[in-house]
């Protein structure tokens, strides 16, 4: 009675999941068995690109935040709290700032490069409507990696290596996806691409074209008129 999603109501049903509060869940034996095959496969995929796991921790400092401009960004949805030293955390809604803490370790000249990381590790973010079963929740595992390059044809690379692997995770898990378009959002950049399995419910609307390859998230998507307003009518309404 929970749950809004037939998907989330089979879960707790099948003994995989339990809700803990709004948006956070137990993952039950068979869930965690569930969740282990899934990291097992995206583990070898990154792998296989040559990218080095390592993990970072959930609880960070504030002020990282701060420095990087990124902190008013996040707002409210980002988790905050006082140590008994009245110094300022959060539980990390995302890891870009702590991966360039530890690149720039590595990275002394331009021949330290190119290399890349991931993780797999626990985000928060205090999402307003926690809905769906897992599909939006406050608490969730997420994989992230990160590429180091001497310039832009480089990370063109790099690029093209992490949508192959993620092209050969979304097939070995034989989910029915679309690759589109996206907003860049607060991690910023110049093009940002989503592999969206497809369902009838979530929290996105994607725009697919039935006769090309055109796919978009609708908050980017490409309006074109049917047809062009007639020159006289377009006098008229000047």
């Amino acid at each position: 009675k929970d749950e809004d999603s037939r998907s989330s109501h089979l879960l707790v049903r099948a003994g995989m999941i339990k809700k803990s509060s709004s948006g956070v869940y137990m993952m039950l034996p068979l869930g965690l068995k569930v969740i282990r095959k899934i990291e097992k496969i995206i583990r070898e995929e990154m792998d296989r690109t040559g990218c080095q796991e390592l993990l970072m921790p959930c609880m960070i400092p504030e002020e990282i935040y701060t420095a990087s401009g990124r902190r008013a960004g996040f707002g409210a949805s980002m988790f905050s709290f006082k140590d008994r030293g009245n110094k300022n955390y959060v539980l990390g809604p995302t890891h870009e700032e702590l991966f360039a803490i530890a690149a720039k370790m590595q990275i002394q000249s331009y021949k330290d490069m190119p290399f890349s990381l991931y993780q797999m590790q626990t985000k928060f973010r205090d999402e307003p409507r926690p809905r769906f079963g897992l599909i939006r929740t406050r608490e969730f595992e997420m994989k992230d990696a990160y590429t180091f390059d001497q310039d832009e044809a480089g990370l063109d690379a790099a690029y093209q290596k992490q949508f192959k692997a993620y092209q050969n995770i979304m097939n070995r898990l034989h989910l029915n996806y679309k690759i589109v378009r996206a907003d860049t959002g607060v991690m910023g950049g110049l093009l940002s691409e989503e592999f969206q399995a497809v369902s009838e419910i979530g929290e996105d609307t994607l725009v697919l074209c039935d006769s090309c390859d055109y796919a978009s998230n609708q908050e980017v998507a490409v309006c074109v008129p049917e047809k062009a307003a007639a020159a006289e009518e377009a006098e008229q309404m000047q």
